[in-house]
């Protein structure tokens, strides 16, 4: 590993000289600054990461805020922006939330706080977040890409998708299926992309002729417990359907899994489509039908948007992230109505 006296006997510079320039401090003539920047480039040298800062005016770091780790939906996000970072010789700081209580407060912190830690631009996905927390960012908020969310404010810094148009989707792949008895597994009602997507699928079943008015429809934290307890309060209801709308794929995995104990064959006896179609739903059992986001697509573009903005990269993006429906074995036109999902 090279060090500091390597670097200083390649640029033909004293050991003194070298250092000052490392550390940001003293004076340094433009002839031995650049050479001693192009010998720690040579040799690999890898100062402190502080250090870093001060050599280079940046600290080649990215800071992530995620509202909660939990579940397999932020973890593959996360891996999309690693390998992203990493193929730009970065590297990422991750701070995230610790649950629904006081959420906006905690992506205040969050992103506040890498900031402050010296990260060269900041990503964050869906947040509670309000135009004025962005504004009270000062300068700062130029080096800010959302994922996942939208302000008139920022335009060009957020990155997501039509979420209406996705719970409409998910309607019609029902309604095309034949099912008009149908429950709803709804995320938190506080978050924006939930909301969307649950009234895009209440307009599309309205237009069908639906009384959604008269739907069994139940909140839930789009965990896949969630998911669980809901289909038994579900079943446990005596309520008619033929299939399950969980407004995203952790829930529907775990109904899934509480179908299948209560003996309920999916999709014979009841039909589950999910949304957001994350990697696991093609290898559920049975594989789970879900409204595909494009996800890597999406987040590939925000990275590259950022990169831009921090570093005055030129990477190629795009802002239209189509919408669609992954057909899969969960989803089949009804056997026949089952009260309380219990198969005859």
């Amino acid at each position: 590993m090279s060090t500091i006296k390597d670097v200083a006997r390649l640029a033909g510079v004293g050991l003194g000289t070298a250092s000052r320039v490392v550390r940001g401090k003293g004076s340094v003539s433009p002839a031995k600054l650049e050479r001693v920047r192009k010998a720690i480039d040579a040799l690999g040298y890898r100062p402190s990461h502080a250090a870093r800062s001060l050599l280079y005016g940046r600290s080649r770091m990215i800071g992530v805020y995620i509202p909660l780790m939990s579940g397999t939906f932020y973890t593959a996000m996360l891996q999309i922006v690693d390998t992203e970072l990493r193929g730009a010789g970065l590297h990422m700081m991750v701070v995230f939330g610790i649950g629904r209580e006081g959420e906006r407060q905690q992506a205040i912190d969050g992103v506040g706080f890498l900031l402050e830690r010296g990260c060269d631009g900041v990503i964050v996905l869906t947040s509670p977040l309000l135009e004025e927390d962005l504004a009270a960012l000062g300068s700062k908020r130029d080096k800010v890409v959302l994922l996942n969310h939208s302000f008139d404010s920022m335009p060009d810094q957020c990155f997501t998708v039509d979420h209406h148009l996705g719970g409409r989707l998910a309607a019609r792949a029902l309604l095309d299926h034949a099912h008009r008895e149908i429950a709803v597994i709804a995320g938190p009602a506080g978050v924006a992309d939930n909301i969307a997507r649950i009234a895009g699928f209440m307009q599309e079943l309205a237009e069908a002729g639906i009384d959604t008015g008269s739907l069994w429809m139940v909140e839930r934290d789009f965990s896949s417990s969630g998911g669980w307890s809901a289909a038994e309060e579900l079943l446990a209801s005596g309520r008619p359907f033929s299939a399950v709308f969980c407004a995203n794929d952790e829930m529907a995995l775990g109904a899934l899994s509480c179908f299948h104990e209560a003996g309920l064959r999916v999709p014979q006896d009841v039909s589950v489509i999910g949304y957001d179609d994350v990697p696991s739903a093609a290898y559920s059992a049975p594989r789970l039908t879900s409204v595909h986001i494009p996800w890597r697509e999406m987040t590939r573009s925000g990275i590259a948007a950022l990169l831009n903005l921090c570093y005055g990269a030129e990477r190629p993006l795009t802002r239209t992230f189509p919408v669609s429906v992954s057909l899969r074995a969960s989803l089949a036109p009804p056997r026949r109505s089952r009260a309380g999902g219990v198969p005859g």
